[in-house]
């Protein structure tokens, strides 16, 4: 007897060591135009029950959401946690010429909406052949949001869609918007209107119309994605959608608003709609009403995701 508990305690040993030894997030990849896309795979705690993509959302995002230019939220890796908890696995991702997908192009300025939609299409077909999933949940947030819905009709084997804090608006009217609310751009927004308009009617704008200031937004190498954007309406997008959707929006959201959530709503009525009122733009819970209360959750990666984003999508995927 004795010696058979030793043996039994020896196989319990091993079993939690070899627990404690399995990672949590594993590598993986799909083709991309010159060179592999590079992806982390969170696996489920316990039995699967559905797969997701994570697309992240404008610039320089990579997969874990964190950006250079704003701070470290670690929002992506955070929603993989929590979903994982819920049984559902999911993929974060490097977009083509950045990060870990950075030699998949030579120029990750020189990108469209239709050139994520070819990722997307990628990525599905790479986690169903590694994940063994029928279809794949697809995950957008902010621009990674416009990427989803112009999926929608061209990927295959997309279950559904889940968009977080997506505009509802043409991305022409979301900058424009973006620029008229800070009072400290007001000699800019005469100027940047013209060139919305012009990148809205797909031509390019000259250098030199563009102030200083607005260089950087309509720099010539990212015109051509920006044409890309500004010819889509998402709200158009949404209506055309026969996938399930859910629309997540955060009430402290100083970059896409609540009547963006609603105005995609509306245009879609079997569009689930959830309205965190306290979550800013990364998805977490702001205290005070100030932008510096907010814009300091952007930088704070230990700050937890809003209180019921996770229960919420991983209610809607398992309805």
């Amino acid at each position: 007897m004795y010696r058979s508990t030793l043996l039994t305690a020896g196989a319990i040993a091993l079993s939690v060591s070899a627990m404690a030894n399995t990672p949590i997030d594993v590598p993986i990849s799909a083709p991309g135009p010159e060179a592999p896309l590079s992806g982390t795979l969170r696996k489920a705690d316990g039995k699967q029950i559905a797969v997701a993509l994570i697309i992240p959302g404008s610039g320089p995002t990579d997969r874990d959401g964190n950006n250079p230019l704003v701070g470290n939220s670690d929002t992506y890796r955070l929603l993989a946690a929590g979903l994982a908890k819920q049984g559902i696995s999911s993929v974060r991702i490097d977009k083509r010429g950045m990060f870990g997908s950075r030699s998949a192009v030579p120029d990750p300025n020189a990108v469209t909406i239709p050139d994520y939609v070819n990722d997307t299409a990628s990525w599905v077909a790479a986690i169903r052949a590694q994940t063994g999933a029928p279809c794949v949940w697809v995950i957008g947030h902010s621009e990674g949001g416009l990427v989803a819905l112009a999926s929608a009709s061209q990927v295959e084997d997309v279950c559904g869609l889940v968009l977080l804090a997506t505009g509802g608006r043409p991305f022409g009217e979301v900058i424009s918007g973006q620029l008229r609310g800070n009072p400290a751009n007001a000699a800019l927004v005469e100027p940047a209107e013209r060139a919305i308009n012009e990148l809205t009617a797909g031509r390019r704008v000259a250098p030199d119309a563009l102030p200083g200031p607005l260089m950087q937004l309509f720099h010539p190498a990212v015109q051509g994605y920006l044409i890309s954007a500004m010819s889509l309406d998402p709200a158009k997008l949404i209506a055309e959608t026969t996938l399930p959707l859910l629309i997540v929006q955060g009430g402290k959201d100083l970059q896409v608003p609540v009547p963006d959530g609603e105005r995609l709503k509306t245009a879609n009525p079997r569009a689930k709609l959830i309205i965190l009122p306290n979550a800013n733009h990364v998805l977490k819970d702001v205290a005070g009403d100030s932008p510096s209360d907010n814009l300091a959750a952007y930088r704070d990666s230990d700050l937890p995701l809003s209180e019921g984003l996770i229960s919420g999508i991983a209610s809607f995927i398992r309805n």
